[in-house]
């Protein structure tokens, strides 16, 4: 069984000889993701404004600025700063075949491994930078017909991108969506159904008739929705806090319907630099969300400098999920055998 496989068996609940991993060398990895290439009109190069300061302008035209050199930073100038702008903005050429060179390349180079296509956002995440954040909250409450237009404009934008990605070999796409603070949702349930998630069943539907799996990152407190991201048709969340939700709660909720992708908790356990603690959960997450044939892809969070970690603390984990995901084939919905 090769990585491609084992993947599918576990997004199918069909029992995979071990769990699938995304791990960096000597340990295994199945998963091969690749973005769009770059836009060759734009150059998206960080540039040093002087005290400790980065600036650079994306391809959307939206301004980031960060004060180190390592992280991605945020929007401090949207390209949209004012909604009278939106009739004459043109969005950036996403649908340029010369883009999706790099995943043609990379993908038929990988036979063996799982395809992610990385899509550029999704419609909340490209709309909440081009307006900037706190502006795109303050609309949702007094803007929603401006709102639900930018959000559909931009969803139709990327099922041109996924039918690129679809011809070029994927087996999923994959989006980043940070929909929640430490304990609630950035708006209420109630707003997220109405305006946010007609996108999600728009986007996530087209997913399926190419033939794609969908894979959801976000980080934050997201459990009430995530009923409704099961209901649209996410297959996989990615969570870099399992613990946040509890990961009992979501293997009690949600296993056996949604698959998980998690790295040992990054904010309550690997930060805590204990060895037992640290292989504890690791192993805890293969026996509880990884018990129904599949459901869990171990991880590996990929900035240990951005942690405050010593890369060591991580390699503890990924030599629990290995000596553990091995071990799959005798996982059931009882727990595990012995």
């Amino acid at each position: 069984m090769d990585s491609r496989e084992i993947v599918i068996k576990s997004l199918e609940f069909e029992g995979p000889e071990r769990i699938p991993m995304t791990l960096p060398p000597p340990y295994p990895d199945d998963i091969v993701g690749v973005g769009l290439g770059p836009n060759p009109y734009v150059s998206e190069e960080w540039e040093y404004k002087g005290n400790n300061r980065w600036e650079r302008v994306d391809e959307w035209g939206n301004t980031w600025a960060r004060l180190e050199a390592y992280s991605k930073g945020e929007v401090v100038k949207g390209a949209i700063e004012d909604w009278g702008q939106y009739d004459s903005y043109k969005f950036p050429p996403l649908d340029m075949d010369s883009r999706y060179e790099p995943a043609r390349r990379i993908f038929k180079e990988t036979p063996d491994k799982f395809h992610i296509g990385h899509l550029p956002g999704f419609p909340f995440s490209i709309a909440r930078y081009l307006r900037r954040m706190d502006n795109f909250l303050l609309d949702v409450a007094a803007e929603k017909e401006k709102v639900v237009r930018l959000l559909k404009d931009i969803a139709d934008l990327l099922e041109v991108v996924m039918e690129k990605f679809a011809r070029s070999g994927a087996d999923a796409v994959m989006f980043a969506e940070d929909w929640g603070t430490q304990d609630r949702l950035l708006v209420s349930p109630r707003s997220w159904r109405e305006l946010f998630k007609p996108g999600f069943i728009q986007l996530c539907g087209k997913a399926h008739k190419l033939g794609l799996y969908v894979f959801m990152h976000s980080c934050g407190h997201i459990y009430e929705i995530i009923p409704d991201l099961i209901e649209v048709g996410i297959d996989v969340l990615q969570f870099d806090q399992p613990a946040l939700h509890g990961v009992d709660n979501l293997a009690r909720d949600f296993g056996g319907k949604v698959n998980f992708w998690c790295p040992v908790d990054i904010q309550q356990i690997l930060p805590k630099k204990d060895e037992r603690l640290i292989e504890e959960f690791a192993r805890e997450m293969i026996e509880k969300l990884g018990a129904f044939n599949g459901g869990f892809i171990a991880g590996y969070y990929g900035s240990n400098e951005a942690l405050g970690l010593d890369p060591y603390w991580q390699d503890v984990a990924c030599r629990a999920f290995v000596k553990y995901g091995s071990m799959h084939k005798n996982l059931t919905k009882g727990g595990f055998e012995r």
